[in-house]
C-alpha cells in the first residue's frame, strides 16, 4: 500500500481549480484515456502578464487528482516565465512528496503547464520526437532521456516510476535499460573531456531558468545599487521581455543600459543570440 502525505490526500479529496477557464489563453493537454492518465490544463492571463484564473480536468488515480490541483495552486499569480519555471519535483516538494511509484503523475502537469504555455506563444506543436520504445504507454526514446537526464534516473523502475515506460508487458525493458546505459556514457565523457566544449543547446525551460537566474544573481543587484531595478517579464523565443523599475524607467540612457549592459550580460552568460526589450508598464 502506498504512503501518501496528509497534503496529497487533501488535494486529491478537495480539489483546487477544477473544470476549464472561458476564452483560455492557454491550452495543454497530455496523455490519453487509452494509456490510463490524461490531463487538460487551461489558463487565462491578467492584464499584467500573470496567470490569473487557471484550470484542470483529469483522468486518472489519486497522485494524478492531487499534482494537477497542486500545479495550478503553485502556476496561479506567477508571469509565465515563472511558472516555466515548475518541476516535476516542485509538484511533488509542494505535495510533501510523491510515491516514487507515482512520480509521472508529477510529470505529466509539467508537461501539460509546458504545452499550454507554448499555446499561448502561439508554437506549433511538433509530432512527438524519437522512436517509440514503450507500445503499451506511448512512450518515445526521446521522453525517456529527458527524464533520466532531469531526474538523474540510474534504473528501469526509476524510468517506469517517472515516465509508465516499462509498466506494462515489459518487452521494452532491454531498451530502456540501453537508453540508461546511453545516456550515463554520454554524460561521463562530457564531464571528462579536456578543453573547452562547444555550448549545449538550451532547452526552452532551460534557457528560461538561466535568464532569470542571471537576472536576480547578476543583473538586478548592479541595477538596484543605482536605485533602479528590472523584472523579467516573458521569454519568446530569444526574445527577453523585460519592464523597467525605480529610476531606470525615467533614465534618459535606458535604452543604453538594456543593450550596453543587461543584453551583453545575458548574451555573455545565457546565449548570444538573446535580444532584450523594453515592455510598457
Amino acid at each position: 500500500m502506498w504512503d501518501y502525505t496528509d497534503k496529497v490526500k487533501d488535494h486529491f479529496l478537495n480539489p483546487r481549480n477544477v473544470g476549464e477557464v472561458d476564452n483560455a489563453d492557454g491550452v495543454g493537454e497530455v496523455g490519453s484515456l487509452a494509456c490510463g492518465d490524461a490531463l487538460r490544463l487551461t489558463f487565462k492571463l491578467d492584464a499584467s502578464g500573470r496567470i490569473a484564473d487557471i484550470k484542470f480536468k483529469t483522468f486518472g488515480c489519486g497522485s494524478a487528482i492531487a499534482s494537477s490541483s497542486a500545479l495550478t495552486e503553485m502556476a496561479k499569480g506567477k508571469t509565465l516565465a515563472e511558472a516555466s519555471k515548475i518541476t516535476n519535483q516542485d509538484i511533488a516538494d509542494y505535495l510533501g512528496g510523491l510515491p516514487k511509484e507515482k512520480m509521472h503523475c508529477s510529470v505529466m502537469g509539467r508537461e501539460a503547464l509546458e504545452k499550454a504555455i507554448a499555446h499561448y506563444r502561439g508554437d506549433v506543436e511538433p509530432e512527438p520526437e524519437g522512436v517509440l520504445v514503450c507500445e503499451c504507454f506511448g512512450v518515445t526514446d526521446k521522453e525517456i532521456e529527458r527524464a533520466i537526464l532531469e531526474n538523474n534516473l540510474k534504473t528501469v523502475e526509476e524510468v517506469t516510476d517517472y515516465t509508465k515506460a516499462g509498466g506494462g508487458c515489459g518487452r521494452c525493458h532491454e531498451q530502456i535499460q540501453a537508453l540508461l546505459d546511453r545516456v550515463g556514457t554520454a554524460c561521463a565523457v562530457e564531464i571528462a573531456a579536456p578543453g573547452p566544449a562547444a555550448q549545449p543547446r538550451l532547452t526552452t525551460l532551460q534557457k528560461i531558468r538561466l535568464i532569470e537566474d542571471t537576472m536576480e544573481r547578476e543583473i538586478r543587484p548592479s541595477l538596484q545599487k543605482d536605485g533602479g531595478d528590472i523584472e523579467l517579464v516573458d521569454v519568446d523565443g530569444d526574445r527577453v521581455l523585460v519592464e523597467l523599475r525605480g529610476v531606470c524607467s525615467t533614465c534618459a540612457a535606458a535604452q543604453v543600459t538594456l543593450k550596453d549592459y543587461v543584453e551583453a550580460k545575458l548574451r555573455e552568460l545565457v546565449a548570444p543570440e538573446l535580444v532584450v526589450e523594453e515592455v510598457a508598464a
